[in-house]
């Protein structure tokens, strides 16, 4: 525990009139009198904060009746500050404790928290004995725990009670919280990372599904099509029948045989890497959050979003290694070695093998040239605190946690998603213009500017054709480049 408190101060109380979520209404502290209480102080764009969803979740398994979890949504963006925008954060990470709507900030102020995640411990009578600043595995939590629970036994202030829950449940629908999307107009086929549902779905440029890739069970597991696990996959990179996909949750890259019908690891050892992570051997490396994907030749490059890096996994060799950020969460521009990204969450490479990236945590879209120029540069975005919703010059313009990128000729296609838009900018100009989207999250078809989406994730251009995972609409778009109309594929067996 990075910082003890002498037993002494009492937890500052839930403010009236904030809103909740997996509760039935407003919470106390009163109601958690007895138990263990955890704070889980997150923002659902932090990618360090989605690293402690699991272990709270494990933590929550361990102790169902000694320990609570409550998470304070502190927003750093302002469309995090939106209440419906936090219950789809829930849905789609699956969290199942109560979550306040920290919307002011007055929790964390009241905590005096300092960085995202913060975990904040709360003994069974009310009084703050200690935080967590960063990342917890469930090994130092099980530690921490059993050692906070034997004391509250023997002080006889443990009163353990079954958790009261309201959990959110997402519609029923064919495709959940899909993340990105991949055309393939070879083949007239387009790949659905079907990530709330945890498979690809392949269909026809029409939506009609022809292959389903895993079994729609959560977990780590090759084998054939059909009987295959993955965890919240995102990313995806083609080459003929062979299709590459980022297992983001399952940190670690998968290889899907079309034509055998079988899917493969071939990196990652399915456990998250910890602090500063080594390349080499591709399997026995333990990754952090691969993202998505772009493939140059016989080089796979790998947004790597929980480490701050563009990683590269060779695939005649099978050794995978840092090549672009030295591992620091910052926008530096410069040599790849010596350049700092923020959770890079999208890649693509024109063809020159010039690698474009949607650098989410500072809202900005930056390439990196490992071959001729050896350098890092930033097209749109300023800094880790500088967002906003504007067309323009580079300098100028203004992009709101842009997830998904992808490259046509001498443009570039953003995924500007919690501006609820589509982007484009030119590469060399660094013009950037508003393709499609109002700027209102929501679900409406029609012309460039009357067009809604929801936090669109991931889009892949082809033939003046924009394919858009819409992702908190659980539904593809598509955008027509000449035209300007934005279309829902009606995607079905």
């Amino acid at each position: 525990m990075s910082e003890r408190y002498p037993g002494k101060v009492n937890a500052p109380e839930f403010p009236a009139g904030a809103d909740w979520v997996n509760a039935s209404g407003p919470l106390s502290l009163a109601d958690f009198k007895g138990k263990l209480l955890l704070l889980d102080f997150w923002a659902y764009c932090c990618i360090n904060c989605m690293h402690v969803i699991p272990t709270l979740r494990q933590l929550e398994r361990r102790y169902p009746d000694d320990l609570a979890v409550v998470g304070v949504h502190s927003a750093k963006y302002d469309q995090e500050r939106a209440t419906e925008n936090i219950r789809h954060a829930v849905m789609r990470y699956g969290i199942r404790h109560p979550v306040v709507n920290d919307a002011t900030m007055a929790i964390w102020r009241s905590y005096a928290v300092r960085a995202w995640p913060t975990l904040m411990f709360v003994d069974p009578t009310g009084k703050v004995i200690g935080r967590i600043e960063g990342e917890m595995t469930y090994d130092q939590g099980t530690e921490l725990i059993d050692k906070m629970i034997g004391e509250f036994k023997a002080a006889g202030t443990l009163r353990p009670s079954p958790p009261k829950l309201v959990l959110e449940q997402p519609p029923a629908s064919l495709l959940s919280y899909p993340g990105k999307v991949l055309a393939d107009p070879e083949n007239e086929r387009l790949f659905i990372a079907d990530s709330g549902h945890h498979r690809i779905i392949v269909a026809d440029l029409d939506g009609i599904v022809q292959t389903v890739i895993g079994s729609g069970e959560e977990g780590l597991s090759d084998g054939v099509l059909e009987g295959a696990q993955f965890s919240h996959p995102q990313g995806m990179a083609r080459f003929g029948e062979t299709l590459y996909v980022a297992d983001t949750a399952n940190h670690a890259i998968r290889v899907v045989d079309l034509e055998a019908a079988i899917v493969e690891t071939i990196a990652g050892t399915g456990q998250q890497g910890i602090g500063y992570v080594e390349g080499g051997a591709a399997l026995e490396v333990d990754l952090r959050s691969p993202w998505d994907l772009s493939l140059v030749r016989r080089d796979l490059h790998i947004a790597m979003a929980g480490s701050h890096q563009i990683w590269t996994l060779n695939l005649d060799t099978n050794v995978v290694q840092a090549t672009v950020g030295t591992g620091a969460e910052s926008m530096v521009d410069g040599p790849p070695e010596e350049a700092a990204l923020a959770q890079p969450s999208g890649i693509a490479a024109d063809e020159e093998g010039v690698l474009y990236f949607a650098d989410s945590e500072t809202s900005s879209v930056r390439f990196a040239d490992t071959t001729t120029m050896h350098e890092v540069r930033t097209l749109v975005g300023s800094g880790l605190f500088d967002f906003g919703d504007a067309d323009g010059d580079g300098p100028t313009a203004r992009l709101q946690h842009p997830l998904g990128v992808d490259v046509d000729g001498e443009t570039i296609y953003v995924a500007d998603t919690y501006n609820h838009k589509i982007m484009s900018i030119g590469i060399e100009t660094g013009r950037v213009v508003t393709v499609a989207g109002s700027g209102e999250a929501g679900l409406v078809d029609g012309t460039t500017h009357e067009a809604c989406f929801f936090e669109p994730g991931g889009l892949s251009v082809s033939e003046r054709v924009l394919y858009v995972a819409d992702t908190n609409n659980h539904v593809i778009r598509t955008v027509d480049l000449d035209t300007g109309d934005v279309a829902s594929l009606e995607v079905d067996f």
